[in-house]
């Protein structure tokens, strides 16, 4: 409990079978560089130990799994079976900008379990009726968006601010963090997100930084209204998360193509267990 409140991930671990009887329900845990509790053998923490980085990918902050790890105590081999999981704070979306496109955008996050959090420097936008599902609503200086907004990796910023230079001000500083977010979107137009770029260039990023910016953020729908516009950045989330390819997928099943382009007009239509 202590770890979530921080914001950070923990892993625990517990033996669930072992040759050795004695180390069975043996608990031990890992937040950040902290350890606590042990599986009974120092040569098993440290299996379990280095594991960690491949049971979960580091966007994920839920998980549980069991897997068996050889060990080595007093010169004596053996092997046990451990179920580990990951308990971390939900994934953040910060919204930076509360304008049309951020009311729906905080809905949809919501939705998709997110835990919606809605940035901006005017009170009479930044404001908790607006965005009755945010798990917060602040007023910033834009001179420093994220100082009271500490982020991780595994968060998402959409930049939908108002003007091409609070968007500057916040790559900036997303840009120089130490872990920036995986996920950082900015809205705007062909012209916009190139001024911003072009910006960038100038003070010193490098094109492998900018890179990281998905500018014009979101899938290419075709919508143009603030919920249309939500709706493609919260598909981009999705498919970030997921790994598809965004392809529709009656394209990719291609199902009349594969199974009907070839029949003729009266071609009666196989039997289940025939197709089977």
């Amino acid at each position: 409990m202590d770890a979530l409140e921080k914001g950070e991930r923990i892993h625990t671990a517990v033996v669930t079978d072992s040759a050795d009887p004695s180390l069975i329900g043996r608990r031990w845990w890992r937040s950040g560089r902290r350890n606590g509790g042990t599986l009974g053998s120092p040569s098993l923490d440290d299996k379990v130990a280095a594991a960690l980085p491949t049971l979960f990918p580091p966007r994920e902050s839920r998980g549980a799994l069991s897997r068996d790890f050889e060990y080595r105590e007093g010169g004596r081999a053996g092997n046990a079976r451990v179920y580990v999981e990951l308990h971390g704070p939900p994934a953040r979306m910060v919204i930076v900008g509360a304008g049309h496109v951020a009311i729906p955008l905080a809905r949809l996050g919501d939705m998709l379990g997110l835990r919606v959090e809605v940035l901006d420097d005017r009170p009479d936008f930044a404001a908790r009726e607006r965005f009755p599902e945010a798990a917060a609503v602040r007023v910033i200086d834009f001179r420093d968006p994220f100082a009271d907004t500490p982020l991780a990796p595994y968060d998402h910023v959409v930049l939908v601010t108002r003007g091409h230079s609070f968007d500057y001000e916040c790559l900036v500083r997303l840009l120089r963090m130490a872990d920036p977010p995986d996920y950082i979107g900015m809205i705007g137009s062909r012209r916009r997100v190139r001024a911003t770029h072009e910006q960038l260039l100038r003070d010193g990023f490098t094109t492998a930084e900018m890179g990281r910016v998905r500018a014009p953020v979101g899938l290419d729908l075709g919508g143009q209204t603030p919920v249309e516009i939500a709706v493609s950045v919260a598909a981009e989330i999705v498919m970030f998360h997921s790994g598809g390819s965004g392809v529709p997928l009656v394209d990719k099943e291609r199902v009349v193509e594969r199974f009907f382009s070839r029949r003729s007009p009266g071609t009666p239509t196989p039997s289940r267990r025939a197709t089977e």
